[in-house]
């Protein structure tokens, strides 16, 4: 069984090293539409969490496609309108658009929202690409929001996401951040885009909530024995994933004994295959519970020691393991 598991463990690990590997070399492009003055500057800083695009443009027309490269990797692109005199301009404009990762479409919560302009807009660009975030800016200067939010769903037929922000105060970013996000993990571009992120708690969130997820979904099998190995596999990529992005290298050394201090560090499938044997039918609902706490435990511990600058090994996790899973059961 060792031997089988070390085979599994090293596929695990290699998959994963090799696909955030494959994310790093790749680049993200953020097409950007919106009036001068609908706070696209100011959003971009808020998302990256540093000064990425200079903020404080006059009133003016967007003639060209500037662009602001952060780390060489982002890249955030103000586009002009597509109502350019010059078909040729627009033309090239719509091509960028449609080899963009993510189109952020801001409105002016404090303005006309979906003026028959950028409806015109909106249309031409979802034609060539879905993926798209109506960023619905300055709440805070704007009443009555969910009218707003209704009427734009209503006339892109409740098709993306709206997102109300407030580039000034910083409300609803993180929500913005995990909808960009959720675009990206389609694309393989996520670790990328997190990775150069200033705020990465709720990203570490969303992805040990994930993680935990599919490892109770998996812990639910009725199969005996059949979980161990997926679950690993989930964990590992957990691992992975979070180091990358606190930017902490795990070797695959590392990420085995911390993978193996999980599993001995709760209740152990010895315990559960018992329970089972004592309460029928409890197998999937007791091994859907194990399984998602013990990958939650794994995250979050995980998430402590590089937010703290904890040097991670075994012994430490299983601390910090304990820790957690103790609070869980007096919460």
């Amino acid at each position: 069984m060792t031997e089988f598991y070390n085979d599994d463990f090293e596929k695990a690990y290699e998959k994963e090293i090799n696909e955030v590997n494959e994310q790093l070399d790749k680049e993200i492009i953020f097409a950007m539409i919106g009036d001068v003055n609908a706070g696209k500057s100011s959003t971009i800083n808020q998302i990256i969490g540093e000064e990425v695009a200079p903020v404080g443009s006059k009133p003016g027309e967007t003639v060209s496609i500037n662009e602001y490269h952060y780390k060489d990797k982002i890249i955030f692109a103000d586009t002009p309108g597509l109502d350019d005199i010059n078909q040729q301009n627009s033309e090239e404009t719509l091509k960028f658009y449609k080899s963009a990762d993510v189109v952020l479409f801001f409105l002016n919560a404090a303005g006309t929202v979906f003026s028959e302009g950028e409806k015109k807009s909106f249309e031409a660009i979802s034609k060539v690409n879905k993926n798209i975030i109506l960023v619905l800016n300055k709440i805070d200067a704007a009443d009555d929001i969910p009218s707003l939010i209704r009427y734009i769903q209503e006339h892109t037929n409740h098709d993306f996401k709206v997102i109300p922000i407030s580039s000034r105060t910083g409300e609803n970013i993180d929500i913005l951040r995990n909808a960009i996000l959720d675009i990206l993990i389609q694309q393989k571009k996520d670790i990328l885009f997190a990775k150069f992120l200033k705020e990465k708690s709720s990203t570490a969130n969303k992805w040990i909530v994930g993680a935990a997820s599919s490892a109770a979904a998996i812990g639910a099998s009725p199969i005996p024995g059949s979980d161990i190995l997926p679950i690993t596999g989930i964990q590992v990529g957990l691992m992975v994933k979070l180091a990358t992005l606190y930017d902490k290298p795990l070797t695959k050394d590392r990420a085995k004994e911390l993978t193996i201090a999980s599993l001995t560090g709760n209740i152990g499938k010895g315990a559960f295959r018992q329970l089972i044997k004592v309460i029928p039918g409890a197998g999937s609902i007791a091994g859907a519970g194990i399984a998602g706490s013990m990958t939650l435990a794994l995250g979050y511990a995980l998430k402590y020691a590089y937010e703290n600058d904890i040097d991670l090994d075994g012994n430490t996790l299983k601390v910090l393991y304990s820790n957690f899973m103790k609070g869980k059961e007096n919460s």
